[in-house]
């Protein structure tokens, strides 16, 4: 990393939801949106910190809702984990269009679009400075892509998972719906399952929880953002212990 532009992390994950890629409207990609995210990643990259990525899928189709509607629910969130490697190449394709060098790893072999998850050669990729998308969840049913970003973070030995929403941070309630709503600067994780506040699902805080893997929430819509939240400045939540 460049001396003149110090970070707080070396190598972190970056979680963002696929609706994130939807920009107004009500479903798929969105490309001015994809290439604005595409730009917050590379001016991170530029510092020379060290990416992984996961992006969720409920843009396209999104597995426990399919089940809801009657789906056998192993199959819908099959389909929702393939909703995850589209929107992964799209961001890879986004990327690689800025000189940003990135690999799309899937945790269900599809060979001809991506790679299969090796955790070796993943964590290679990284310190040569290519920006690792996982894709597939974690390649089983009944696990979100909040468990999935959690996991993968844990095995590249992440300093931090960075979880871009639409809101600066971690509030006791709904801010778009509530004025009153308080915004937290710092939470547990204990705080967060205890009072079900709506960071990530109780299985993704746990796993954050016994591997001491830090999560910041931050607003991804703020321009510039992710690159001002990871040099220790803005407006973010962080949960830890």
């Amino acid at each position: 990393m460049s001396q003149d532009s110090p970070v707080a992390y070396k190598r972190v994950m970056l979680k963002i939801s696929g609706e994130a890629l939807m920009g107004d409207q009500g479903y798929g990609l969105h490309p001015p949106t994809v290439q604005r995210i595409a730009r917050e990643i590379k001016s991170v990259h530029d510092l020379g910190v060290e990416i992984c990525m996961v992006i969720g899928g409920g843009n396209i189709f999104r597995g426990l809702s399919g089940s809801a509607q009657g789906m056998e629910r192993t199959t819908a969130d099959y389909m929702g984990m393939l909703a995850t490697v589209m929107n992964a190449l799209g961001m890879q394709a986004a990327l690689e269009d800025l000189g940003v060098f990135t690999r799309v790893i899937s945790a269900i072999p599809m060979d001809q679009v991506c790679e299969p998850y090796i955790r070796r050669r993943a964590v290679r990729h990284l310190e040569k400075g290519r920006v690792c998308i996982f894709a597939a969840g974690t390649g089983n049913p009944y696990f979100t892509t909040d468990t999935a970003a959690t996991l993968r973070a844990s095995e590249m030995a992440c300093e931090a998972i960075f979880k871009g929403t639409k809101v600066d941070g971690v509030y006791d309630k709904d801010p778009v719906v509530h004025d009153d709503a308080v915004r937290y600067d710092k939470v547990t994780y204990d705080e967060v399952l205890a009072k079900h506040l709506n960071v990530m699902d109780a299985s993704a805080i746990a796993l954050a929880r016994d591997n001491s893997l830090p999560i910041i929430v931050f607003s991804l819509d703020e321009p510039g953002g992710f690159r001002t939240i990871l040099r220790g400045e803005g407006t973010s939540t962080r949960v830890g212990g």
